[in-house]
């Protein structure tokens, strides 16, 4: 790509990417004064403008590669598929309205997950009541009209009503984003002109109110959803937001004087066709930046950026999931008694009108006997267009090979006797009244599942290594649940196509860069804001720590209005005048000391019963271990001052013994502390973990250094003779006679090899608190290992390293 620098301009804040993250961020900093550009990577879609054409559809994806910059970003992944969006609003273009909350009891603080490690989330729902009030107010959901005329026949709401009733489970309906009623308050009435606030809708058009046509999940075209565009967007642009679209985001990087530089491209939409890597790169200069550009682009744009953005959190590209996302369907519903066909027409209505609550262990509420105790869940109605039935009604033709041979039948005999009406009765017979979609409903399933994925870059382009294995029991209990309702409906459960391979399609990715309270916890604070990178922001779904567990979308703009409170108050206390050079955004706000991190990998075995490491490698009943650690000087200066030299450690312990992978609640390590002799130093770890049984384990495990030549350097620092103790065994106290097993662990060749990668650093002189580190540790090991002797007779300058004491 060629690089094109005279492009160069300056904003006080970049916002990248326009959807619930985004356009919240935009709006509250251009309301506030700041100069705002939003760049976003689709184009605008004003009502009318949506595909719906075979020709027009073949133009709706998001292929930069081909040259194709449409709405659907699809995305398949090893184990999943995922579907995003590309435009001006980004996923409220064609997400299904529904704005629920957060439950209060699913906010966890360390929660143990099934395959080991922890969901954590730094933040609770009173936090964010307030700002999901705010939210409210912008977008005015209200759930759907189920009792106005033109809106009271859609046979879906009292399907899953029924269903829920008959199973003893919550059914409510949810808010939907939606304008039913002419304005906030008025009377529904189908079709109606809507009201629009003071200025109007920065597309300049006239939106109606809900058709019940199903088309929400393809772009509305009458324009009744309450999209961001209608909404956030539109009143950022009033107070002087600067919205360009077909700009897409390639690289970011931090500058000496404070601020970020911001590579882009732009998709000249009458030049569509043109490969994206053969665009020119103009660059932009800001104060402060948003990225929102949803868990994929955020993620990448973080992950490309690494080597730009020293320091930045280990959890980069962890806590990934698909928010428990899942489709199945109720096929051929009956009536009460289960004689005749009933009615539940997908078609009419918006996508979702219903939701079914499935309770969670954490509730405290009564289980249920067709789903076993476990995360909780939400089950809603599935709706589609018109035309979709046709679809539907051709894909069940091979399984009803009856009604198709009837059809043949019928055919052959109008030919033989000439009868002019067999004909209209024959098709009418194949299409079976519409049967088939008219009884069929897709239920769609969300919920907590396991955020264990990991987002990394392969080739350059963006991978998810995730599958549904680490939420298997969720997925079990969810689909025990959507049966029990297909079933309440007296009709058949159908998995979807894609779970007979075990995959699912997420529309709710999350996690890639999460929040947290400490820089090995999170990439970001609580409020967004990147550890060691002050004025950089993440405001989208990739920051979630873990599943929202229903519709993500009013929780992510809620976190945004809440990081812009934050992000102001900052503003307003340093005002910072990066441009000037007098006061840069970095000296206002980065940490007056520097850290330095990296993370290192063990494997090696243990066995229970012994107390010598040494004995437990020769045991024949040995199993294996393996542990990950991220090991943390939270300030170099204290670090080198203090005799200790103590990093804090966290990270997981994993073997099947213990239950899986369990995490480090507690941990530490000591660099270099003295050692049984003068000559000898030790690498000490004592990590604290929780075996799945609740039992207390403690890890203590020295690395003995001792003098006795180069050649055992490697050894030394990379085996580890450990033993585990029964509870938590503080600092000084006897352990010898609570061991439960001993064991050793190494670290291999390709293992260092990685750890070398993993240093990161934060602070206002990061690269010299790494060089520093590293001249300590290096010259520690000189002393052990190549001590000088001082001189005198007989003086032969560094000491024979074949022939050092104890060696």
């Amino acid at each position: 790509m060629a690089r094109d620098r005279t492009a160069t301009e300056q904003v006080d804040a970049l916002v990248v990417g326009s959807g619930f993250g985004g356009s919240v961020a935009a709006c509250r900093l251009a309301q506030a004064g700041l100069g705002v550009v939003v760049m976003e990577r689709g184009r605008d879609y004003p009502p009318g403008s949506f595909a719906r054409s075979p020709a027009q559809a073949a133009r709706a994806f998001w292929a930069p590669e081909a040259g194709s910059y449409g709405l659907f970003d699809v995305r398949g992944f090893r184990h999943f598929d995922s579907v995003v969006a590309s435009g001006l609003g980004g996923g409220s273009l064609i997400y299904a309205n529904v704005l629920l909350r957060k439950d209060e009891r699913w906010f966890v603080d360390r929660e143990q997950l099934p395959g080991g490690g922890y969901e954590s989330w730094p933040v609770t729902r009173a936090d964010l009541d307030p700002h999901y009030d705010a939210v409210e107010r912008v977008l005015t959901p209200t759930p759907y009209p189920a009792d106005h005329p033109g809106y009271d026949d859609v046979p879906k709401v009292r399907a899953m009503r029924t269903a829920a009733d008959r199973l003893a489970l919550q059914h409510f309906l949810p808010p939907l984003a939606v304008s039913f009623a002419p304005e906030p308050g008025g009377r529904p009435g189908i079709g109606l002109p809507i009201v629009e606030a003071d200025g109007g809708n920065l597309h300049g058009v006239t939106r109606r109110t809900c058709r019940l046509c199903g088309e929400c999940n393809i772009g509305c075209n009458e324009g009744a959803k309450n999209s961001l565009d209608f909404t956030y967007l539109s009143a950022a642009r009033q107070h002087g937001a600067d919205l360009r679209t077909g700009h897409e985001v390639r690289t970011i990087r931090p500058t000496a004087r404070g601020g970020y530089e911001v590579d882009y491209v732009r998709h000249d939409p009458t030049q569509e066709g043109v490969p994206a890597d053969r665009l020119p790169v103009r660059t932009l200069l800001c104060d402060r930046l948003v990225l929102a550009a949803g868990t994929y682009g955020t993620s990448y744009l973080l992950l490309r950026s690494r080597r730009q953005l020293p320091g930045i959190g280990a959890a980069l590209g962890t806590r990934f999931s698909g928010n428990g996302d899942i489709l199945s369907f109720a096929v051929r519903t009956k009536d009460r008694h289960g004689a005749r066909p009933s009615s539940v027409d997908p078609t009419r209505g918006p996508v979702i009108t219903s939701t079914i609550r499935l309770p969670d262990d954490l509730d405290g509420q009564d289980q249920h006997a067709f789903a076993p105790p476990g995360r909780g869940a939400y089950i809603q109605d599935g709706g589609y267009p018109a035309f979709v039935s046709w679809l539907v009604e051709a894909a069940g033709l091979p399984q009803d090979a009856g009604r198709a041979g009837r059809f043949l039948l019928r055919q052959l005999a109008a030919h033989t006797v000439g009868d002019p009406g067999t004909v209209s009765a024959s098709l009418a017979g194949l299409l079976d009244g519409g049967a088939l979609s008219d009884t069929s409903l897709p239920l769609l399933g969300m919920g907590r599942d396991t955020p264990d994925g990991l987002l990394v870059l392969r080739r350059g382009a963006l991978d998810a290594e995730w599958s549904t294995a680490g939420s298997a029991q969720h997925y079990a209990r969810l689909r025990a649940a959507l049966r029990a309702v297909s079933e309440a409906l007296d009709g058949r459960y159908a998995d979807s196509p894609h779970w007979l391979l075990k995959r699912i399609i997420t529309v709710h990715p999350c996690g890639g860069a999460p929040m947290g309270r400490n820089q090995v916890e999170g990439v970001c604070d609580e409020f967004g804001e990147v550890y060691g990178h002050p004025g950089l922001y993440v405001m989208d779904a990739a920051a979630l720590p873990g599943p929202v567990g229903t519709n993500p979308a009013l929780t992510v703009a809620a976190l945004a209005d809440r990081a812009c409170t934050r992000l102001l108050e900052k503003r307003d206390s340093a005002t910072p005048t990066p441009s000037s050079g007098a006061t840069s955004l970095a000296s206002a706000t980065y940490p007056q000391h520097s850290s330095v991190q990296f993370t290192e990998t063990m494997k090696g075995s243990f066995a229970r019963g012994l107390s010598d490491p040494r004995a437990a490698q020769r045991s024949p009943a040995r199993e294996p271990l393996r542990v990950r650690l991220t090991l943390t000087i939270e300030d170099i200066d204290d670090f080198l001052a203090r005799p200790e030299h103590v990093a804090r450690a966290d990270g997981w312990i994993e073997a099947r013994g213990l239950g899986g992978r369990r995490p480090v609640t507690d941990g530490e390590f000591h660099f270099f502390g003295a050692g049984r002799t003068r000559d000898h130093r030790e690498l000490r770890y004592r990590l604290f973990l929780t075996d799945s049984t609740g039992a207390a384990r403690t890890m203590i495990g020295v690395k003995d250094l001792a003098p006795a030549g180069l050649t055992r350097i490697w050894p030394a620092t990379t085996t580890l003779p450990y033993v585990l103790l029964e509870g938590h065994v503080p600092q000084g106290e006897d352990p010898t006679a609570d061991i439960v097993a001993a064991g050793t662990l190494r670290i291999s060749l390709p293992d260092f090899l990685r750890q070398l990668t993993t240093f990161r650093t934060t602070g206002r002189h990061s690269a010299a608190a790494l060089a520093r580190f590293h001249a300590f540790f290096l010259d520690e090991l000189r002393r052990i290992y190549w001590p000088v002797r001082r001189a005198g007779p007989g003086h032969r300058g560094p000491r024979d390293p074949g022939h050092a004491p104890g060696g």
